[in-house]
């Protein structure tokens, strides 16, 4: 199934286009997180459940169970059948009903059926994280006709994606938790189904998950030339610069390069030299969505837009991209960035329609070009903008005196740009400056993942980073990132409390979009209202992953656009004849 109803591949297709069928198993892969969901970490891991607020979850949890389906790399957002052989979905799209698969089972050989699945449904959408609960809303209930029938019914007028987001979520087992809390963190490894379990761990440095070796989809059509390592290893570091020395070290064999100065200056280690390590620049063709600096609009010093559009103002990109990226970015203007969504110029006659009953409860500059953050003249302190700043602020009634710009109230104006990441200080350094020279006492608290991580959810902020990332078919997945419901969620990714009913609205017309086009509509005006508030400082993007790795692993040659980063480790394998050649050139 898929959003629209376009499939690529035919019912009795054999694999996907992009695996090496033949490609052989065994071996070892590993790596630093380079994604996170949910409660997972970069830094760290306490827990190995993954799905709800509790604890912060070891990464790769999720290749320990199966889905409904699965996706396919090369859609846009097709699904095929990996639990569920088959599902029937009614003529008012409200119904879906999934037929299991008789062989299914579970690590410790008992069956996966109906109930088990009917179970995990439930369960995530009253007990899972957050995320997951704001995703289920219209996700009505799941029951078991029998062992081999599922049907889960959906209420009327349901966001788009949600019948495609409940089949891949994971199935757990109902007599497991049968005498265990579903919401509590735990180090005791569930029973799964997946192609892999957990194996060797030490909590908050490693964790290893062991392929299952008679694991029982392995030869369905969605599996053959996944999955192909006998075990694939997570390395945990609190700080990029003592990561990339581990991987220098081999402590690790695979790693997704995302500081550009790293990059630019220090992949000149003997084993780039000798060729024991590989570089490569694979291309990204995925939308990027946007990563900036959130302002907290729940806090009353940033409730003015003409105070967070003077720190966008005071963002001198073209300096920081060059003197500390290396002149590797891009500059980000929306949050579907790297993707037809982006609005661009007045809007389309279809944009119109959508943002007209809108008009007087928008700024005006909605019906007009989109914002689009000023181009600094590059010298890091460019004086014009920093004018353009200062006369923002002081529209919002925020005066200097003896040289601090005051808040409305008589106090001055001092906030905190929280951040769990050392390497990433100099990107805030020449922001701070430039802050300072406006009056504002702005500084960088520097805070361990787990305190990050809390406080985040707690939205105990004054402004962070964040990657708002978007698929190729946003559907109800926007509302954990813009709904007014999610900006009173905590735990949410609606970091800077956006409540905007034209927003809420815009977002419900591209969750209820028929076609692409009307979808694509849709995203280009919520795109205009968004960059209209100006929550965010718009930070950078690339359309490349820079990657490294130890040369013992080979890849398809063609890469699925539309798969999460690189299809490593699910459709890499063990090279023995290049880990051979490796050995000797110790």
């Amino acid at each position: 199934m898929s959003v629209f109803g376009d499939l690529k591949y035919p019912a009795d297709f054999s694999h996907f286009d992009y695996v090496n069928v033949d490609a052989p198993k065994g071996g070892l892969f590993s790596l630093i997180p380079s994604v996170r969901a949910f409660n997972q970490s970069f830094y760290t891991f306490n827990s190995f459940n993954a799905y709800v607020l509790k604890g912060e979850g070891a990464q790769g949890m999720d290749m320990t169970f199966a889905s409904l389906m699965v996706r396919a790399g090369d859609e846009p957002d097709a699904m095929y059948g990996l639990a569920a052989k088959s599902v029937q979905i009614s003529a008012d799209k409200l119904t879906y009903r999934f037929t299991m698969r008789p062989e299914a089972k579970f690590h410790d050989g008992s069956k996966l059926t109906a109930p088990d699945a009917a179970f995990s449904i439930t369960t995530l959408k009253e007990k899972g994280h957050p995320l997951i609960i704001v995703q289920m809303r219209d996700m009505v209930k799941a029951e078991a006709v029998d062992d081999a029938t599922l049907v889960v019914t959906f209420a009327p007028n349901r966001a788009r994606d949600v019948p495609l987001f409940v089949a891949g979520l994971p199935i757990f087992s109902k007599a497991y938790y049968a005498t265990r809390s579903f919401e509590e963190s735990t180090l005791d490894a569930p029973l799964g189904s997946g192609p892999y379990k957990v194996g060797k761990f030490e909590v908050n440095r490693f964790v290893e998950f062991d392929r299952v070796k008679d694991w029982w989809a392995a030869d369905l059509a969605v599996n053959r030339g996944s999955y192909n390592f006998d075990t694939v290893r997570y390395e945990f570091y609190r700080d990029r610069d003592v990561a990339f020395e581990g991987f220098t070290g081999k402590n690790y064999l695979f790693r997704e390069e995302f500081t550009a100065r790293v990059w630019a200056t220090r992949y000149d280690f003997p084993a780039i030299k000798d060729g024991r390590v590989k570089r490569e620049t694979l291309p990204d063709e995925t939308p990027s969505g946007g990563q900036g600096w959130f302002m907290n609009t729940r806090r009353d010093k940033f409730k003015d837009p003409r105070v967070r559009e003077a720190l966008v103002y005071a963002f001198d990109f073209e300096w920081t991209n060059k003197n500390v990226m290396y002149g590797a970015y891009a500059r980000s203007v929306s949050t579907f960035q790297n993707s037809d969504m982006v609005a661009s110029g007045p809007p389309s006659p279809e944009e119109l329609k959508l943002l007209e009953p809108f008009r007087g409860q928008v700024p005006d500059e909605v019906f007009g070009p989109p914002f689009v953050p000023p181009v600094s003249d590059g010298s890091g302190q460019d004086r014009a903008l920093l004018r353009k700043a200062a006369q923002f602020l002081q529209e919002a009634g925020l005066p200097i005196k003896d040289g601090k710009r005051l808040l409305p109230n008589g106090e001055v104006f001092a906030f905190e740009f929280l951040l769990d990441e050392p390497s990433f200080q100099p990107h805030h350094a020449s922001l701070v400056k430039n802050l300072a020279l406006l009056g504002i006492d702005a500084s960088i608290r520097l805070v361990d993942a787990v305190q990050y991580r809390a406080r985040v959810e707690d939205f105990d902020f004054d402004v962070t980073v964040q990657r708002i990332s978007m698929s190729p078919t946003p559907g109800d997945s926007l509302r954990p990132y813009f709904s007014s419901q999610a900006a009173a969620t905590k735990g949410s990714y609606n970091l800077a409390g956006v409540a905007n009913p034209a927003i809420d609205a815009l977002v419900d017309r591209a969750i209820a979009a028929e076609t692409r086009t009307d979808l694509t509509v849709a995203c280009r005006a919520l795109d205009r209202v968004f960059r209209a508030g100006r929550y965010w400082i718009p930070q950078w993007y690339r359309s490349t992953h820079p990657i490294a790795y130890w040369d013992e692993f080979s890849h398809p040659d063609k890469l699925p656009r539309y798969a999460q980063g690189v299809g490593a480790p699910e459709n890499w394998w063990y090279d023995a004849a290049k880990a051979a050649k490796l050995e000797q050139a110790k």
